[in-house]
This record gives C-alpha cells, structure tokens and sequence, in this order.
C-alpha cells in the first residue's frame, strides 16, 4: 500500500513540473527624461521640464527639473582644455553624465560630454577627443 502512494506521488510530481512560461516582458512607461543628455537639452525646457522647474541657492546648480530620483541639473562650469587654455560654459547632468557647451577666447563654442569625477569637479570630451577639466562656479 506504501508503494502505491510512492508510485503516485512520483507521478504527480512529475507530471506537474512542466516548464514555467517566461513572464511577459515589462510594459514600456512613458517618460520625458531622455536617456542622454545632449548639448541641446540646456537651451530650452519642455513644458513637462518647466512643471518641475527648482532654483535653490544653497546649492551650485542653476537650476534642476524633473522629480526626485530623476532630477536633471543645470550648472555654469569653468575651467581649462588640454592646453591650459581657460574655457567656461554651460552644462545639464543628469546621474554621472551630461552635456553641454563651453566657450574660449580661442573657440566661439564647442559642444561637451562630460562625466562627474568628483565633487563639483567633470571630465569632459569634445567631438574631437579634447579633453577638458572643469568646476562648478
């Protein structure tokens, strides 16, 4: 009599673990943050941008937009190119990485990727691989 439930339940284990469908993929979400930030993105706010729009003096940024854990800031930056010429500019960063335009007595306007490396200090890389040591004024 032991057997016979051994034998099925067995059975109706096995039977039972079919192979598990793979979860439907995640819905997309709709969202006015773009996954990178382009020099573009300093000119002008979307309306969307505009809605969450904050200026706090206490802090470096000129101004931020978007909610928190997505926020995008705007900073002024200055600082010098791989010649030791002075360079300022304006940048938006969003996470570690951002985008700008900087601007020399020797260059009308050069447009920037740039990367946090520390504490209110970037990395930044022209079109042309020059690279550029900024600060947050």
């Amino acid at each position: 009599m032991q057997k016979n439930y051994l034998i099925l339940l067995l059975l109706s284990t096995f039977y039972s673990c079919k192979k598990a469908a793979s979860p439907p993929p995640l819905p997309q979400v709709n969202s006015f943050y773009k996954p990178v930030i382009t020099p573009d993105d300093r000119k002008t706010l979307t309306p969307e941008e505009a809605r969450t729009y904050h200026v706090n003096k206490t802090y470096q940024y000129e101004y931020r937009t978007g909610n928190p854990g997505n926020y995008e800031y705007n900073y002024d930056v200055k600082g010098i190119n791989s010649r030791g010429d002075s360079v300022c500019g304006n940048i938006n960063v969003q996470g570690k990485y951002g985008a700008g335009i900087l601007t020399s007595d020797s260059v009308a306007e050069v447009e920037i990727n740039t990367e946090w490396i520390s504490y209110g200090k970037l990395k930044a890389t022209d079109k042309q691989g020059n690279e550029y040591h900024l600060i947050v004024k």
